[in-house]
């Protein structure tokens, strides 16, 4: 009988997870969002399982301070409903980054992440924050260099 390597399948209780913090100052939007996505899914790591939540937390700051390409700040359009007729609000990203510049990367990171029950979990370790200030000291996130990222 020949010896057959097994592969490996991620179980909850082995994953240890870390905190990263992002300076999302002078970052553009969509190309940020993919490589926080990455962590939060937990690819970045050797022992990546897709069925299971590997991914770390994510501490973004300065998210009023991301910048669009092109002329996407006036053309981008977001829209929410509450699922009534007549009830569908739009904005574009300018006004939207003036009045709540969380958003404007909540939604990039979580349009790329799974729309399972899995990405809903994976969704609740992104936190994200207009100004340069945060409340999870205590978890001691560390700086993530996004450029070793290698998404795609």
């Amino acid at each position: 009988m020949a010896n057959i390597q097994k592969s490996y399948y991620a179980k909850a209780q082995d994953i240890e997870r870390e905190w990263h913090l992002v300076d999302a100052d002078g970052q553009t939007v969509g190309r940020l969002a993919s490589r926080i996505a990455h962590i939060l899914r937990g690819k970045h790591r050797a022992r990546f399982t897709p069925a299971v939540d590997t991914g770390d937390f994510v501490i973004i700051i300065n998210a009023e301070k991301a910048v669009f390409t092109g002329q996407k700040l006036d053309q981008k359009i977001y829209y929410r409903s509450s699922t009534r007729p007549g009830h569908l609000k739009k904005v574009d990203a300018r006004t939207l980054r003036e009045k709540d510049p969380e958003r404007i990367l909540t939604e990039a990171v979580h349009g790329m992440l799974p729309r399972t029950r899995l990405g809903r979990e994976q969704r609740t370790k992104l936190h994200v924050y207009a100004g340069g200030k945060h409340p999870h000291q205590a978890q001691n996130p560390q700086p993530l260099d996004l450029e070793k990222i290698g998404v795609g």
